[in-house]
C-alpha cells in the first residue's frame, strides 16, 4: 500500500465533500487515515500458511474442537463501511489438530480485508478444511454492518448471521445441534 498515493486522495476526497484540508482537525487526517487503511486491510498482506506457522499437529483426538466468540472487524465492500462482530469456529478432527490461536488468526486474515460476511464466513471454513482435512468444520458469524445502521434503511438493532458448514456438519443434523448448543451457551 502507497502511504502517500493513499494520502493523496484523502486529501482530495476531503476537497470534495466540501471540507478546508487545511482545518486544523484535518491537517493530518489523510495521513491518519492512510495509517488506519494499512491496519484495516492488513489481511491482504498476511499468507495462511506463515500465520500457521506449522501449528498442525498430529493427534487422536475425535471430539468436537470449538473456539468460540471470536471478536472481529471488517469493511464492508459495498460501501467501504465497518461490520464487526463475532465468529465461532469448530471442527471434528481426524487425525490432526490445529493450535487453538490460530483459529483467531485465520479469521483475522479473511477479515482484514474489504469483504461480504458470507464470503468471509465461507473462507474461514474452506480454509480450516483444507489444512485440517477434519471430518467436518463449521463457521457461523454474527455481525452488525454500519452501512444497514447509519446509512440506507437505518436500522440500528439490525443484525446478520452467515454459517458454512463442511463434512459431518452438514450432513448430520445431531452434529450441527450440538455445535450450536455449544455455541449458544454463556462463556466462562
Amino acid at each position: 500500500m502507497n502511504q502517500k498515493n493513499l494520502e493523496n486522495i484523502v486529501t482530495k476526497l476531503l476537497e470534495e465533500i466540501g471540507e478546508d484540508k487545511n482545518r486544523e482537525g484535518l491537517i493530518d487526517t489523510p495521513k491518519r487515515v492512510a495509517q488506519s487503511y494499512e491496519f484495516l486491510m492488513s489481511g491482504y498482506r498476511k499468507n495462511v500458511e506463515d500465520v500457521l506457522n506449522g501449528a498442525v499437529f498430529t493427534e487422536k483426538y475425535d471430539a468436537m474442537v470449538i473456539v468460540k466468540n471470536i471478536d472481529f472487524f471488517s469493511v464492508c465492500e459495498h460501501h467501504m463501511l465497518p461490520f464487526y462482530g463475532k465468529v465461532h469456529v469448530a471442527y471434528l478432527p481426524d487425525g490432526k489438530i490445529i493450535g487453538l490461536s490460530k483459529i483467531p488468526r485465520i479469521v483475522e486474515v479473511f477479515a482484514r480485508r474489504l469483504q461480504v460476511q458470507e464470503r468471509m464466513t465461507q473462507q474461514i471454513a474452506d480454509t480450516i478444511d483444507k489444512y485440517l482435512q477434519p471430518k467436518g468444520v463449521a463457521v457461523v458469524s454474527e455481525a452488525y454492518h454500519m452501512c444497514m445502521m447509519m446509512r440506507g434503511v437505518e436500522k440500528q438493532n439490525s443484525s446478520a448471521t452467515a454459517s458454512a458448514l463442511h463434512g459431518i456438519f452438514k450432513e448430520d443434523a445431531r452434529t450441527r445441534a450440538e455445535f450450536q448448543n455449544l455455541i449458544s451457551t454463556k462463556n466462562l
